[in-house]
C-alpha cells in the first residue's frame, strides 16, 4: 500500500498525468488528516469544481483511520523529532502514524516534511515530479 499525501491530491486535482507516479504495483490508500486538509481548503476557496472531484475521488479511495494506534505512532516519532529539535508539521506526523499503524510502507508526497519525518519513522518517501515521474525514494 502507498498513501497519496495532501500535496499529491491537490497535485493530481491539477494534473492527472500524476497517477503515473503511483506504482502499478501498490494498493492507492489517503487519510483523514488528508481528508480534512482538502476539503477544509475547498470549504474555504468555495470552489465547486474541486468539491466535486474530491467528493468522487474519496469516495473510491481507501480512507485510512486516526486512531489510537495512529495517534500513538505519531506521538513517538513526534516526541522523538521534538527531542533532538526537529520539528515539522503535527498532521505531517499524523499522517506518517496513521501510514505506519496500517503497514504501508511508502508515501508519494511533494512535502519535503515527510524527508525529517522518515529518519525517526522509517516509513519509505517517494517523491514526484510535476510532469508524473517518480523521483526516487528516500528511506531512513
Amino acid at each position: 500500500m502507498i498513501i497519496l499525501d495532501t500535496s499529491f491530491l491537490i497535485d493530481f486535482f491539477r494534473n492527472a498525468h500524476l497517477a503515473s507516479a503511483i506504482p502499478a504495483d501498490s494498493k492507492p490508500a489517503t487519510t483523514v488528516i488528508s481528508y480534512y486538509e482538502v476539503m477544509s481548503g475547498i470549504k474555504r476557496i468555495k470552489s465547486p469544481k474541486e468539491s466535486q472531484f474530491f467528493s468522487h475521488f474519496f469516495s473510491d479511495i481507501e480512507m485510512l483511520p486516526f486512531n489510537l494506534s495512529a495517534a500513538g505512532i505519531a506521538a513517538d516519532i513526534g516526541g522523538r523529532m521534538a527531542s533532538h529539535g526537529n520539528l515539522v508539521n503535527a498532521f505531517d506526523i499524523c499522517i506518517a502514524g496513521i501510514a505506519i499503524a496500517n503497514h504501508a510502507k511508502e508515501i508519494l508526497t511533494s512535502d519535503t516534511d515527510f524527508l525529517e519525518i522518515s529518519k525517526y519513522s522509517g516509513l519509505e518517501v517517494r517523491r514526484y515530479d510535476r510532469a508524473g515521474n517518480s523521483a526516487g525514494q528516500k528511506g531512513q
